[in-house]
């Protein structure tokens, strides 16, 4: 067994979980402990199941709910040494484990390795899961693509992938000027648009199923996203046929996505 389920995907927080047969792992944990407990209920698990959490950065909406679940539970976190001096306080030492940026490590029954991402944070990474011949990657929080990115989570069987806003939407929005800077900039977030482009390069190097995640509550929209990103596919003449497409869900836990 080797499956993905996307519990919360958004600038409101941010928490998701690969499954394997003896091992559980979060990728984040930007939700309170209580919604993390219910999201686990809600596909049958508890936060006891829970054999670790990697975290990308130190931004809020993907690490705000690890101090509490710590405290209740004990879950080793995984970072590298720049996030986590960037945590501080909120992982107690017996928590803490750490990992090298593109190095592999293991948990359990399976082999990781982070990868760096262009992003205004302390060290931000995105991860590589794999088990066996299959693979899973989570790429969100991009300012700009990168061919090291590419290559890191080209030949996927599945990616949690960001398409964060719409560009005449944040133009448009009510964020102050210095946010809407920073999203549009290199080491903000991914438009719907760029995120279509770079999954039709991806598509040519075998990902085919993919979910988009981290959409902004102001500035996107569902429907959308995935709309753009249809476009996208179409524009650059990759066979939408042989492609899935999915949006994560900001509120509740989507469908478990089985490899």
């Amino acid at each position: 067994m080797f499956n993905f389920c996307n519990l919360y995907s958004g600038s409101s927080g941010n928490c998701s979980l690969i499954i394997s047969d003896h091992t559980k792992i979060l990728i984040d944990c930007g939700v309170s402990n209580k919604k993390l407990v219910e999201g686990l209920a809600s596909i049958g698990l508890s936060i006891d199941d829970i054999s670790a959490i990697l975290v990308t950065h130190e931004h809020s909406d993907h690490i705000k709910g690890i101090p509490v679940t710590c405290k209740n539970s004990s879950i080793p976190v995984f970072a590298n040494k720049k996030t986590m001096d960037a945590l501080s306080e909120k992982v107690p030492d017996s928590c803490k484990q750490f990992f090298v940026t593109n190095e592999k490590f293991e948990i359990g029954e399976l082999k990781i390795k982070s990868f760096a991402i262009p992003h205004d944070a302390a060290d931000p990474v995105g991860f590589t899961i794999e088990k066996g011949k299959k693979k899973i990657s989570v790429a969100t929080d991009i300012g700009h693509m990168e061919n090291s990115i590419i290559d890191n989570i080209s030949g996927s069987n599945f990616i949690l992938f960001e398409s964060n806003y719409e560009p005449e939407m944040l133009k448009a929005s009510r964020y102050p000027y210095m946010l809407k800077r920073r999203i549009l900039g290199p080491y903000g977030h991914l438009s719907n648009e760029e995120s279509g482009d770079t999954l039709s390069e991806l598509a040519t190097l075998g990902v085919k199923n993919v979910q988009l995640g981290h959409l902004s509550q102001q500035n996107n929209f569902p429907e959308l996203a995935y709309k753009t990103v249809l476009e996208q596919y179409m524009k650059n003449n990759i066979d939408t046929s042989k492609l899935t497409l999915s949006v994560a869900d900001r509120s509740k836990p989507n469908d478990i996505i089985k490899l």
